[in-house]
């Protein structure tokens, strides 16, 4: 079992989740609710994302199979999704929740999709899933990892938001979508590459 493989693949994720982008809106989301119904709701809605996201990585084969999508384009697709993600970190609009995002119990959407289980983790799955099919425990464990980091960041959310601040999670969002660019341009490079093999 490779672990620079498995963090390496935690770290990406974890990076595209934005947990700490989401900690506004959870909080603005969950703001009406008591600390016990808060964590209920919290603890379901994780839960919610992560069968979802599992059930992406154990089907990506047959999805892009069924669909004819080569690994390539793929990738290519997956980093210039990832690379309009990070843009949108290091250059962020204000993030309110709307009225239609405000009710009374949100079932499903939209903390656990598209907050936790995006398209970009989506994408990023499927890439993981069909590149190295051999290696599901590994993206398994990553994913794993990853989830768990964003699930105790936001737990906490009511702290950091205090400890931190406003400017602190800003600046910290923005180091994330930094490192996001850099991984969003590999991956870019790697589906024109591995297209261009492919004419050869």
């Amino acid at each position: 079992m490779n672990w620079q493989e498995i963090l390496a693949a935690a770290a990406t994720l974890f990076f595209i989740m934005d947990p700490l982008g989401n900690v506004p809106i959870f909080n603005s989301i969950l703001a009406r609710f008591d600390s016990r119904r808060r964590a209920q709701i919290v603890a379901r809605e994780l839960c919610f994302a992560l069968i979802i996201l599992f059930v992406f990585l154990f089907t990506g084969n047959a999805i892009l199979g069924f669909m004819g999508i080569s690994e390539s384009s793929l990738s290519i697709a997956g980093g210039i999704l990832l690379f309009i993600i990070a843009l949108k970190m290091i250059f962020p609009v204000t993030k309110q929740a709307s009225e239609e995002e405000v009710v009374e119990d949100p079932f499903l959407v939209p903390l656990a999709i598209p907050m936790v289980a995006g398209p970009s983790t989506i994408a990023v799955l499927l890439l993981l899933s069909s590149g190295s099919p051999e290696k599901m425990t590994q993206w398994s464990i990553a994913l794993l990892m990853a989830w768990g980091a964003t699930t105790i960041l936001l737990v906490s959310s009511p702290f950091l938001m205090r400890f931190l601040g406003e400017r602190g999670s800003r600046a910290l969002e923005r180091l994330m979508g930094m490192m996001l660019v850099i991984l969003a341009t590999q991956m870019l490079l790697n589906g024109v590459r591995d297209f261009i093999e492919s004419l050869a």
